[in-house]
């Protein structure tokens, strides 16, 4: 699942718009009808004959008198029994609101303006669900042969959002129940520790597809939110040319 969201800076004179376009779908992964600590199984059958019969180009698993087939629904459930019945699992991405990066930042003076969307993610995959969020172009934002630079940092995010008097970069912070470790934090440097904080641990958008949330099991009904916060800031000795700056990102979801 995808969602594409474009961001607007008017440099000088406005802030930052974003629009979201929302593709569902719905995607095919594992469901274990029993499991242990080591080891699920898919699917099970009872019959009283069958197997696995294979050669050197074909392999056959089959069933014979089997029992309790067919698919039954109800309100809530969708069960489907039988040998080897097609898992199917539930995805969907939604939220995304358009997003406007706040106060104005002065062409003089410089600043620093923020903004931020939430992203819900909803799966009844038994595996979990990752979300990653990846930018159309880099730098992320322009405006015709203009830019802002991408926040640029080491293997780990920034625990601060630093700019210098001399520094223009455009970056962005996942918080949520489900963020990675890699923008956890121990209170001073982000990859490390447990804590998960607000507007702490910046990084850069990338062209690369960077995971920012993951989860190990279902969530279905009520899903997660993770919030993205984006943030601009332009240092006092930048002379920023003023126009509309565009950052198209794609987030997207996906089932394990």
């Amino acid at each position: 699942m995808r969602a594409r969201s474009s961001l607007f800076l008017i440099s000088l004179v406005s802030a930052v718009v974003c629009t979201p376009v929302v593709f569902w779908y719905i995607d095919i992964a594992g469901a274990q009808v029993m499991e242990s600590s080591n080891y699920g199984i898919q699917s099970d059958s009872i019959n009283f004959g069958g197997g696995l019969s294979d050669s050197a180009g074909f392999s056959l698993e089959s069933s014979a008198g089997e029992i309790a087939t067919g698919e039954s629904t109800s309100a809530s459930y969708v069960l489907r029994a039988g040998y080897q019945q097609m898992q199917e699992v539930f995805i969907s991405l939604t939220g995304l609101a358009p997003v406007t990066l706040s106060p104005t930042i002065p062409g003089v003076s410089g600043g620093v303006a923020n903004g931020s969307t939430t992203a819900t993610v909803v799966t009844d995959s038994p595996s979990g669900y990752s979300l990653t969020i990846e930018s159309e172009s880099a730098p992320a934002m322009v405006s015709g042969v203009n830019s802002l630079a991408d926040y640029s940092t080491a293997s780990n995010p920034d625990y601060e959002f630093a700019i210098g008097v001399n520094d223009a970069h455009f970056g962005f912070s996942p918080f949520g129940d489900d963020i990675i470790d890699r923008f956890k934090n121990n209170g001073t440097s982000c990859g490390v520790g447990s804590t998960i904080s607000n507007l702490n641990c910046w990084t850069g958008a990338s062209t690369t597809a960077t995971v920012i949330a993951e989860s190990t099991s279902a969530n279905h009904p009520t899903g997660t939110d993770t919030r993205i916060n984006f943030r601009v800031g332009v240092g006092g000795s930048v002379t920023q040319a003023p126009g509309v700056y565009v950052a198209t990102t794609t987030v997207t979801a996906l089932p394990l």
